[in-house]
């Protein structure tokens, strides 16, 4: 199965492209895309934690613009995207 995880804010940092793409062999749930994405943020950033946190702290929005939880399964080829918190005044 492939996952699509379209980045948006901070997140655009962790690619060159705009998304990352993920391959998984059967039915995962956000909370596992959510800690592959962990993984591949302290690996290729070792040293900044406050990107792991905008990764812990980040919405993930479905093909159909929904925001779901961590316990949404994922069983088919998609689009997810990743969105971060936003601050401002």
């Amino acid at each position: 199965m492939k996952i699509k995880l379209e980045l948006f804010g901070v997140c655009r940092e962790f690619s060159d492209q705009d998304y990352l793409n993920f391959n998984f062999d059967s039915e995962i749930k956000i909370k596992d895309l959510r800690k592959k994405v962990e993984s591949l943020v302290n690996k290729k950033f070792p040293e900044n934690k406050n990107f792991l946190e905008m990764v812990k702290k980040s919405a993930f929005s479905s093909q159909n613009n929904e925001i779901v939880n961590d316990d949404f399964k994922l069983d088919k080829n998609q689009t997810i995207s990743i969105i971060p918190p936003i601050g401002g005044g």
